[in-house]
């Protein structure tokens, strides 16, 4: 991430269960940091992942999420 905050002019939502918008309110609470703040910063690092990994790095996700099922 560079030094300079990107202007931020791209509105995006989505609709996502209650138990995961608990978890990251959570994790927002811990961290003294606003749900907006905490998921652009977890869509960050999957994104940086993910251009690192390619498609290897959704799958392991979808694969444990299958296991679990």
């Amino acid at each position: 991430m560079s030094a300079m905050p990107a202007r931020k002019d791209a509105p995006l939502a989505f609709r996502i269960p209650a138990d995961l918008k608990r978890e990251l309110q959570q994790i927002a609470d811990r961290e003294a940091r606003s749900i907006s703040q905490i998921c652009e910063i977890l869509l960050r690092i999957g994104a940086e992942q993910y251009g690192k990994e390619g498609a290897k790095f959704l799958q392991r996700f979808l694969d444990r999420r299958k296991a679990g099922d």
